[in-house]
């Protein structure tokens, strides 16, 4: 791929990264490492690895001269280096190699994982929380507080956790699915919702009418912090096509005149419907996790509504090959223009750096 020296500068350059998760703190072996690195997050049938996929070849071709091995390693030698590093090592160097200047991330408060400090500092990079909605609304039911105290506390530790995160996300997509009712519950739909929700506190929440207040709740606090909201969305749950973004026009819609930012992520294979809900509404955004995809929204998407993120999550591997894949798909795409001559070089330029950097800096007013 031949690309002009300030092209491939700007390529290089640091990294945003505005979705991404904790990663292990622990040494892995095989089978934790494997069900890590797999979609489906289960092992992998008798006799068959999770490092024949996609991941697993990029595992051994991109991961392994970071840890200072040959590339296409087999699987036992990459993962014998690993131990013999150590996780704090590896998470260093993975970390490191993947040149980001600020990891967004969305909880790393699990004991197993690395904080968001931890984050930063092997990382190299600033490091801030976006905070998990839905995470916060469980860690308060399990209290067993009586109705109306448990939903006056939950508008109270959403403003608390605002103070010291950069934004927040919802799963609503994978929890009740997005073609969700957009207005503000009313009083009594909300007291009987919560009735049935403390009954059966343990359980995640799949309410509607909890989830809608708990958005709400998230939408007043992000509108007087202005603080945006992610949204993954995509194949996800047991009802994968409520799943596309286009179910929750009217919520986006009832969000325009408050000017809060909207950020969909994981959208494929409803990148369109996400790419064209950014177009048409100046408050929505799309995150870009699948390089696959990323020719398609940039004949769709405005380039300053486009924002990378590197999915990773439970291995360092994942964030590494996040940034290499969109580093590596987005040279594809710009190298495609300029030899159209679709763009000129200043243009590759600048569409690099908002991809990958100062569309999100904006945003999260970094």
């Amino acid at each position: 791929m031949n690309l002009p020296d300030q092209v491939a500068e700007a390529l290089l350059a640091p990294l945003v990264d505005q979705h991404c998760r904790g990663v292990r703190r622990d040494d892995l072996v095989r089978s934790a490492f494997e069900t890590l690195i797999a979609a489906s997050e289960t092992p992998a049938p008798p006799g068959t690895t999770h490092f024949d996929s996609p991941i697993g070849m990029a595992v051994r071709r991109w991961c392994a001269p970071v840890l200072g091995l040959e590339p296409h390693v087999p699987p036992a030698v990459y993962l014998a280096r690993r131990l013999e590093l150590g996780a704090a090592e590896v998470n260093r160097l993975l970390l490191r190699a993947a040149g980001v200047v600020a990891f967004l991330m969305d909880g790393g408060d699990e004991q197993d994982v690395l904080s968001v400090a931890e984050t930063g500092r092997l990382g190299g990079a600033a490091a801030d929380e976006i905070v998990r909605l839905e995470r916060i609304e469980e860690e308060i039911a399990a209290d067993g507080l009586p109705s109306l105290d448990y939903l006056d506390r939950l508008a109270h530790e959403v403003g608390v956790r605002a103070s010291r995160c950069v934004g927040f996300s919802s799963v609503v997509a994978y929890r009740c699915g997005l073609d969700f009712e957009p207005g503000r519950p009313s009083r009594g739909l909300l007291l009987a919702a919560a009735g049935r929700r403390l009954a059966d506190p343990k359980q995640p929440l799949t309410d509607p009418v909890l989830l809608r207040h708990l958005l709400w709740i998230a939408v007043d606090v992000a509108r007087e912090r202005a603080l945006p909201i992610q949204f993954p969305c995509g194949n996800g749950g047991d009802r994968p096509h409520r799943g596309d973004p286009a179910l929750m026009s009217g919520f986006i819609q009832a969000l325009l005149p408050l000017s809060v930012p909207v950020i969909l992520l994981d959208c494929y294979p409803f990148h369109r419907q996400a790419a064209h809900l950014a177009a048409a509404f100046p408050h929505v955004y799309v995150g870009e996790a699948t390089t696959a995809v990323l020719g398609e929204l940039l004949e769709l998407v405005p380039f300053h509504k486009l924002l990378f993120g590197s999915g990773g999550a439970g291995v360092a591997e994942t964030c590494y090959l996040g940034a290499h894949n969109h580093r590596r798909g987005l040279g594809r795409v710009i190298a495609d223009r300029l030899e159209s001559g679709d763009w000129s070089v200043a243009d590759a330029v600048r569409v690099a750096h908002m991809l990958g950097s100062a569309n999100a800096r904006r945003i999260y007013r970094l």
